[in-house]
């Protein structure tokens, strides 16, 4: 009996041994299967994963691209400068290192506070950003000290330059240091290096993808603890594309100290090719204060400026066209029958309903070329109430104004300018003739930028309806003639010829030059509706705006220019000498620069000069804020 049980337990030890050797064996078969998928299959993942944590890559941001003339000049380039970064890993004493920095490199509270956070949040090898654009002396102090500043790294860098400064401003923009919000929308790792900036406004940030460039790094060995333990080697960055405008960087310089202490812009086109040559706004701000990082008491100053320095006026700017308008409304006279010997009396204005529509002077009688020469408002309410308004500002659109244009600008406006349709579609009302008589001279519902202003007078010039361009190079179309005959065209010309070299509004603005003539326009657009003039000339932001258009030679058109003057007050007081002077740089620079020499002396210095002094003056104002505090 006794046999026989351990015979049964025998059998039953024999299938347990059995089950748990089964089970031992396929365990040991999913581990070795495991292992064998790990070391084969996921080699490469793992080794990748391995060396990732082992070799860390630190990026190096690239050198921006060039932004340079029509002749190669540059207008926005890198210029080598000072930085002092700190590397948390080497840091020893980071109370002690952070004073003593504070006090070389005069540290507003501010940025210590930034220094701080970011020292206790950067990964152990990652520079920090102490200060960029450090003077030189300040960077020598740190340098003589760095045996007792372990983790202090000073270095030499690039930083954006503006040779010409505000000249450029408003046509370049600047760059700065990438917002959280540009993070966001990027994910890229190099919007976080210590350093790098991206394009904030103007071309630069248009023209970004271009001038970005592709950035570099330094791969480095790290413990598993973060620690440095060697530089392996760096992959160098590659620079960003040159960008060549149309721009004349001389004539922009000019025609920007030319402004003097006015308000307003001006450009300047090449009629044959619509190549924009001058694109000035002033007054302007100084786009090297902002790449470096403007401080506020600069901020505020330019921010609270009647004189609006932080608006693009050719982009964003809309005026009254003012008489400006008038060689075109006259070529859309012609387009509909209207004979140009017709004559119309001027008696110093004329009655449109229950309303008296009141002339500059007492004209007489008016043809359409002595009414354009003369700038007869009468001639012109008289013609705009005989034509088809909806023809007519179609025609007056497609010559430019009112007209969108493709250019690589942030933002744009293109104004208006009204038709029967238009006005039915705005303001669900029909058109009446008091809208024809404002319309004719300019004023009313339209509204034009500085852009239009050079366009207009370049199409009339040419017989081309030519398309204005800032970026050289690239596919061209030929430009379309305008829709006019070779006859109606000379008409134009010829009165605008006469505005300037015969008995015009325009006289006092000959060019200096023998054997060039200029054909133009004056303009004034009243801003507001006021009883009498001496308020106007009491209250600044109360004053007409001055407008001048021109193209030149007049028998041979070259070049076209469109200029306002905020509140200058008659356009040929004061934006015709403006544009006189730059047309004059375009055929003899010398004369012009001689020209400008003695006004610059009673504005107290050039461009460059004011704006330095003007820096001056901001951070002693800043200085003294500080020690109040």
């Amino acid at each position: 009996m006794s046999r026989l049980n351990n015979a049964r337990a025998d059998i039953t030890f024999s299938r347990r041994m059995l089950v748990v050797g089964g089970a031992q064996m396929a365990i040991a078969g999913v581990l070795i299967g495991r292992m064998g998928w790990l070391a084969v299959k996921e080699n490469e993942k793992y080794n990748l994963l391995s060396e990732d944590n082992r070799v860390q890559l630190i990026i190096v941001p690239p050198r921006r691209g060039w932004i340079v003339d029509r002749a190669g000049k540059p207008i926005a380039i890198n210029r080598s400068d000072f930085r002092v970064d700190l590397i948390p890993d080497q840091v020893k004493d980071k109370d002690r290192t952070l004073a003593l920095l504070t006090e070389l490199l005069a540290l507003e509270p501010d940025e210590v506070d930034r220094i701080t956070r970011e020292l206790a949040t950067a990964r152990t090898f990652q520079p920090v950003q102490v200060a960029e654009n450090v003077p030189y002396e300040r960077y020598a102090a740190i340098t003589v000290r760095l045996p007792e500043l372990p983790g202090v790294q000073a270095s030499r860098g690039f930083s954006r330059y503006y040779p010409t400064g505000p000249a450029v401003a408003h046509l370049v923009g600047y760059v700065g240091t990438p917002s959280a919000e540009d993070y966001k929308k990027n994910r890229d790792p190099l919007f976080l290096t210590p350093g790098f900036k991206i394009g904030k406004q103007g071309l630069e940030k248009v023209l970004e993808p271009y001038l970005r460039g592709v950035p570099g790094g330094q791969r480095i060995e790290v413990t598993a603890g973060g620690r440095l333990v060697k530089e392996l080697d760096p992959k160098p960055d590659r620079s960003g594309q040159t960008v060549q405008l149309t721009i004349d960087a001389g004539l922009q310089e000019f025609a920007a100290r030319r402004m003097g202490e006015e308000s307003g812009a001006l450009v300047a086109l090449d009629v044959e090719s619509g190549d924009v040559l001058a694109f000035v706004s002033m007054p302007a701000f100084d786009p090297n204060s902002f790449s470096s990082g403007i401080g506020r008491t600069e901020w505020k100053m330019l921010s609270e400026n009647d004189h609006l320095p932080l608006l693009n006026k050719v982009a964003q700017g809309l005026y009254p066209s003012g008489s400006t308008i008038k060689p075109a409304m006259a070529l859309a006279f012609l387009k509909q029958g209207v004979d140009p010997r017709t004559r119309i009396n001027c008696p110093g204005g004329i009655r449109v309903g229950n309303r008296y529509f009141r002339c500059d002077a007492v004209h007489g009688s008016m043809d359409m070329h002595s009414a354009v020469e003369r700038s007869c408002n009468t001639y012109f309410w008289a013609m705009g109430l005989r034509t088809d308004p909806q023809q007519t500002t179609e025609m007056v659109n497609y010559l430019g104004y009112g007209q969108q244009f493709d250019l690589p600008l942030t933002t744009q406006r293109f104004g208006t300018m009204p038709s029967p349709e238009w006005l039915m579609r705005k303001y669900k009302r029909k058109w009446q003739g008091f809208d024809s008589a404002n319309t004719s001279i300019g004023q009313g519902y339209v509204l034009v930028n500085p852009l239009q202003l050079a366009v207009m007078p370049a199409r009339l010039a040419s017989g081309k309806l030519i398309q204005p361009r800032l970026l050289m190079g690239g596919p061209r179309k030929e430009a379309a003639p305008v829709d006019a005959s070779p006859e109606q065209l000379e008409i134009i010309r010829n009165a605008m010829s006469a505005v300037v070299n015969g008995r015009g509004t325009g006289v006092a603005s000959k060019l200096p030059l023998d054997g060039v003539m200029m054909a133009g326009k004056t303009g004034t657009a009243q801003v507001f509706r006021l009883t009498e003039r001496g308020v106007a000339n009491s209250n600044w932001k109360l004053r007409d705006h001055a407008l001048f258009i021109a193209f030149a030679p007049a028998d041979k058109p070259r070049y076209a220019i469109g200029c306002i003057i905020e509140h200058g007050g008659f356009g040929a007081a004061s934006a015709a000498p403006i544009v006189r002077d730059t047309m004059t740089y375009l055929f003899d620079q010398q004369k012009a620069w001689s020209m400008l020499e003695p006004l610059e002396k009673n504005w107290g210095g050039t461009l460059a000069e004011r704006t330095k002094r003007t820096a001056d003056a901001i951070r002693a104002a800043a200085a003294a804020a500080k020690a109040s505090l």
